[in-house]
């Protein structure tokens, strides 16, 4: 029997509340958890100082997290979808929190890269999960919203973080160690906050199946543009959050972890905003802006260098973020536009490993390249073939305009899902 109208009534009221709850909930565990991840950024080169190890390492210890999180988000994914949104992010917080301690009483370098790889299978365990709850948490028909929400608190937390570490191990005691713990008491919070998720959120499948790569043969050319972009995108953020202070230490003749720190989340913190800015602007023009602000940047990074200059330096860094934003931002959509509705789960999973692959290989080549020619002409050289792949990748977005494959699989791809891609 239906409630009466007055029950009705207060059952959509208390449901709402509960949808805003579940909302917050998600949105504060994700921006914690990707804060911590992001932590250690500005403190690379007192950790190598102290232990002594090279920039090689420091660029391994990043990639190492990017190698990590891609299995943890196929595996753990399709995990949340059997037993539930919380059951997955509440053991996945707390091993951030492991992660979080082991950084902060490191002893060794091994420590470092055990830290990473814990962090890695936090966040890859619970980055779908919290993502789905806050798609699900969105008013009906605005699950877009949900997923802007989830991209900003990731792009955001991840230039938060190095903010954060920077500001505390600059002007703080114990700077290897207070930040940590105060990433830990952030993720004891998210923890309650968490607990407040429905339990049976997110049951939606009955039997656990590891998500496959797949990009179905009509969705590929258009893929490949979207991975791409993505992974040059996240390839010049990844440079940024891991060498960016080193660089800036050695270009500038300044040490200080809040100018490394600030340099390395300026471009993130940009990212975020230019992303919330700017959500509606269409799929094309976003790679297109995005892939030029990455390329005037990264020139802007290498002359800012030469001249020794922090305005130009911070300026670059704020142009590359907009890029980077609007670019990652564009290549999503795209990437979720070229899905067929039966299929968005593999293409998702083909285009994350594109983007954690963006992550990982030019930053260890960085580092490989540091060991013969020094850090500072391998940022530069790095920097320069990545404007150069931009600038090739910008006529393959331009080309995409007047391919009838690609225009039929965006109408497609549009009326399959009525809320728009995000």
């Amino acid at each position: 029997m239906p409630n009466p109208p007055m029950a009705g009534e207060a059952t959509g009221e208390t449901g709402t509340r509960h949808a805003t709850r579940g909302a917050f909930a998600a949105g504060y565990a994700l921006l914690v958890l990707i804060i911590g991840t992001n932590l250690p950024s500005p403190l690379y080169g007192m950790y190598a100082a102290r232990f002594g190890f090279s920039t090689l390492t420091v660029t391994l210890i990043v990639a190492v997290y990017a190698a990590v999180i891609v299995p943890s988000l196929l595996l753990a994914g399709p995990l949340a979808d059997v037993i539930g949104y919380r059951q997955v992010v509440m053991p996945a917080l707390v091993l951030a929190i492991g992660g979080a301690l082991l950084f902060a009483f490191a002893a060794g370098t091994g420590w470092l890269f055990a830290a990473r790889v814990v962090q890695g299978l936090s966040v890859g365990a619970a980055t779908p999960a919290l993502t789905a709850a806050l798609a699900a948490t969105a008013p009906p028909g605005r699950q877009g919203r949900g997923s802007l929400l989830a991209s900003t608190m990731t792009t955001g937390g991840s230039g938060l973080g190095p903010l954060l570490a920077g500001a505390l191990a600059a002007s703080a005691p114990l700077p290897l160690r207070l930040p940590y713990l105060a990433e830990v008491a952030l993720l004891g919070a998210a923890l309650l906050a968490a607990w407040r998720l429905p339990g049976r959120q997110g049951q939606l499948a009955k039997r656990w199946r590891p998500t496959v790569p797949r990009v179905p043969r009509v969705a590929r050319r258009r893929f490949a543009v979207a991975a791409a972009v993505s992974f040059l995108a996240w390839g010049v953020a990844y440079i940024m959050l891991a060498l960016a202070p080193s660089y800036v230490s050695a270009r500038l003749h300044d040490s200080s972890p809040l100018i490394g720190g600030a340099t390395a989340g300026l471009l993130l913190i940009c990212a975020a905003v230019i992303q919330f800015a700017f959500a509606r602007l269409p799929t094309r023009r976003a790679q297109t802006l995005g892939l030029v602000g990455l390329t005037i940047g990264l020139g802007g990074l290498v002359c800012a260098g030469r001249l020794s200059s922090v305005a130009l330096l911070l300026a670059s860094v704020c142009i590359a973020g907009a890029g980077q934003g609007l670019a990652f931002m564009g290549a999503t959509r795209q990437a979720s536009q070229a899905a067929p509705p039966d299929q968005r789960a593999g293409v998702a999973a083909a285009f994350w490993i594109a983007s954690y692959l963006g992550g990982g290989l030019p930053v260890t080549a960085t580092g490989l390249l540091a060991v013969r020619i020094g850090l500072v002409p391998a940022v530069d050289t790095v920097a320069i073939i990545l404007a150069v792949a931009c600038l090739a990748v910008l006529a393959a977005v331009r080309a995409t305009i007047h391919d009838p494959e690609m225009t039929a699989a965006t109408a497609t791809a549009t009326v399959a899902r009525p809320g728009g891609a995000c």
